[in-house]
């Protein structure tokens, strides 16, 4: 009988603790939400490229939840028995990071722990911060941001982003609202008339998004003055996928406040 075994950051699935081998090591395998704009694969392929270069050696691989190939399961039964870290390319906890990721990877021989989402995180902050000063975002008396998320049923998920929103207003030194494209309230429109109505002058819109997609470009045109580009192949993001990658194998958290600076992409 083959035992499968599915660790995350808070708790084991499977009947083993994570094996050693002497197979090199555990493969990262990036695991994208996938997208119709094809702008997404793209601006994720070329994320994956950014790992690689900082990481020689090695062995990075993606899977797509849905939409696009390859399919995380494809990329599973390829690596066979083989152990791996399976790094959400999410932004919060929710459905997928909870089920649908683990679930997948018990299905397959290959010996697998499933890290935590890219957020809440200093590093994420910093693609943030980075992404509104390359749209000319400085600050000034009367700012505010609203920081555009794409929503979930799932409570944590407004909790995560929350978090996210008050680090980023600790960074940037202005208020900062979350506010969502689908599901949750305040949508991004809402957000930005209450902040109108409590007097704030310059509204900008932080997209807090890995990839160009529907919700990112929607939360985009509800701006009234600027709004940031999704966060893409900012190098803040390509560490925090191998800063997860090693927490995961560790299983150490990094603390909130370690801080990395990191030049734009």
């Amino acid at each position: 009988m083959t035992v499968t075994t599915v660790t995350t950051a808070t708790r084991t699935t499977g009947t083993r603790c994570f094996p050693g081998g002497d197979d090199g090591p555990p493969a990262l395998v990036v695991v994208a939400h996938g997208s119709r704009d094809p702008r997404a694969l793209r601006t994720v392929r070329a994320l994956l490229d950014r790992v690689r270069a900082r990481r020689p050696g090695l062995p990075v691989h993606l899977g797509h939840i849905e939409l696009n190939a390859p399919l995380l399961s494809d990329t599973l039964a390829a690596l066979g028995d083989r152990r791996a870290v399976l790094v959400p390319l999410l932004l919060s906890r929710g459905y997928h990071v909870k089920r649908d990721i683990p679930e997948t990877a018990a299905a397959f021989p290959v010996r697998a722990r499933v890290a935590r989402p890219l957020g809440p995180h200093p590093l994420l902050v910093d693609a943030l911060h980075g992404r509104l000063a390359e749209a000319g975002w400085d600050r000034r008396p009367g700012d505010a941001v609203v920081l555009a998320a794409a929503g979930s049923r799932d409570p944590d998920s407004a909790t995560d982003t929350g978090r996210t929103a008050r680090l980023l207003a600790a960074r940037l030194g202005v208020p900062v609202v979350p506010a969502y494209a689908t599901t949750t309230a305040p949508t991004v429109p809402a957000a930005l008339a209450a902040l109108g109505s409590a007097g704030h002058r310059r509204i900008a819109v932080a997209s807090c998004f890995t990839a160009p997609g529907r919700f990112a470009t929607e939360c985009a045109a509800a701006a009234p003055w600027t709004t940031s580009a999704p966060l893409g192949t900012h190098p803040a993001m390509a560490e925090l996928l191998l800063r997860r990658y090693e927490e995961a194998l560790s299983d150490t958290p990094t603390p909130l406040r370690t801080r990395a600076r990191l030049q734009p992409a």
